[in-house]
């Protein structure tokens, strides 16, 4: 028996005015929550189109897909998805001449949307992470079918699938809420270019990841067991759903100090003379559906909302310096730069769950609004935007770069092994005062 997706009823209406637009082929993402027995689908988005020009030219043939941008898109839309929340899977409308070639799309799709996705985690997949993603294709004639492929079988076959809508599904989740302060130091190695900026900060959140991951949650000032409820047995009601005011959880994150005794620290010395600091305070939320839930599968989404928040913002910091990154310009100095805020708006249809975009300080309300009908095919309105209360920046002392011309700053091999057999000694007490001033050296254990 294949997997069951239990639909929000206001996505059929969103799919139903798609079909009924009449174009050849429109595609989009499913956005929802696994589950071990079923998974929850709350979102249907429109991939966007590129530009006036394109929907002028758009082409009905099923080759007129470009992957590379579906995927931008996805990528796009996980940032502004809080924990639990993730990319289902895609589905397409298309008329029925393209019924053969549209299931071969669908499959390129997910995988391609997937691998693209994986490729930015910086947490590692757990064994019970369910691993099907959905395709699904609307025919204005042969209605729909509904197909899932394991993503971790790349030579994985279609399944069959049951598609079931449910009428008020986005009201029925539990959410979880923390703010965590972030103290990282990243150092940077004195061979470092400019260009492995990003590289050096990736490595350097990917450690802290680890710890994150491996820190323990109180929830509501209290540790549970991952086995365990995550609503006591006297809170429920007859159909499993508590009073909203009880649908709220607050936790606190708990690193540990040290490592585990058994395990074995092996400590590394490398040479730097730059390093990158992120402090400030990070605001998280998570979102799990009210069948069941246990506390380890709430624990996990808030883990990985706290790593995604930090890893996105500072993926979109440094798209930004790039887009207004001054030709020619190569900064040796201190720089300041403040992480994007986070800002909340409902996802419409539900007063439970919201969704997010990241605000730098000269962003408008307008632009955030603009993003949210762009990348989640949704209107919001200024008064349901809520700007997390979080200030976090950004300082980068960058590493010490060797002149772009160095046959002028340095002596060539011949001059210098003349000057070895003239008085290599005087030679190697510079050479040491040199190194001494040029680099510092940063002890830090994996």
């Amino acid at each position: 028996m294949g997997r069951s997706y239990i639909v929000e009823e206001t996505i059929g209406q969103y799919l139903s005015e798609l079909t009924a637009k009449s174009k050849p082929l429109i595609t989009g993402l499913l956005v929802g929550q696994c589950s071990p027995q079923r998974d929850y689908v709350i979102l249907a988005i429109q991939t966007p189109l590129k530009d006036e020009e394109s929907k002028r030219n758009a082409s009905s043939e099923p080759t007129s897909i470009d992957e590379e941008w579906t995927t931008a898109h996805a990528n796009q839309v996980s940032r502004m998805l809080p924990g639990g929340l993730l990319v289902l899977g895609v589905f397409a409308v298309a008329i029925p001449e393209l019924s053969k070639e549209i299931q071969n799309i669908l499959r390129k799709l997910v995988f391609s949307v997937e691998k693209s996705l994986a490729r930015k985690r910086l947490w590692n997949l757990l064994e019970e992470d369910v691993s099907d993603r959905v395709a699904v294709h609307l025919c204005p004639a042969t209605k729909k079918f509904c197909r899932t492929y394991d993503i971790q079988d790349p030579k994985s076959t279609p399944k069959p699938a049951d598609w079931k809508y449910q009428n008020g599904l986005s009201n029925s989740w539990l959410s979880l809420e923390c703010t965590v302060n972030s103290n990282i130091h990243i150092p940077l190695l004195a061979t470092s270019a400019c260009h492995e900026l990003e590289k050096n900060v990736r490595n350097g959140l990917i450690r802290w990841a680890k710890q994150i991951e491996e820190a323990a949650i109180l929830i509501n000032g209290q540790v549970k067991e991952e086995d365990a409820d995550l609503i006591d047995s006297q809170k429920k009601t007859g159909r499993g759903i508590m009073p909203s005011a009880a649908q709220s959880f607050n936790a606190r994150v708990l690193t540990k100090l040290s490592q585990k005794s058994n395990s074995r620290s092996t400590a590394t010395v490398q040479i730097c003379s730059g390093s990158i600091n992120l402090k400030g305070a990070l605001k998280c939320k998570a979102y799990i559906h009210n069948n069941k839930p246990k506390v380890k599968d709430a624990v996990k989404a808030l883990k990985r909302d706290i790593i995604n928040t930090l890893s996105d913002r500072c993926e979109i910091l440094f798209e930004d310096l790039l887009m207004n990154e001054t030709p020619g310009k190569k900064s040796l100095e201190r720089e300041y730069h403040a992480l994007p805020c986070r800002v909340f708006a409902p996802l419409a249809g539900s007063s439970r769950v919201l969704a997010c975009d990241y605000k730098f300080g000269d962003e408008t309300v307008r632009e955030i609004q603009e993003r949210f009908l762009e990348m989640l095919d949704q209107a919001v309105q200024a008064e349901d935007l809520h700007p997390a209360e979080e200030m976090s920046t950004v300082e980068v002392i960058p590493p010490k770069e060797l002149p772009d011309d160095i046959q002028h700053k340095q002596l060539t091999k011949q001059t210098l092994l003349l000057k070895l057999h003239q008085n290599i000694g005087v030679v190697l007490a510079v050479a040491v005062a040199i190194s001494a001033a040029a680099f510092s050296f940063n002890y830090f254990s994996d």
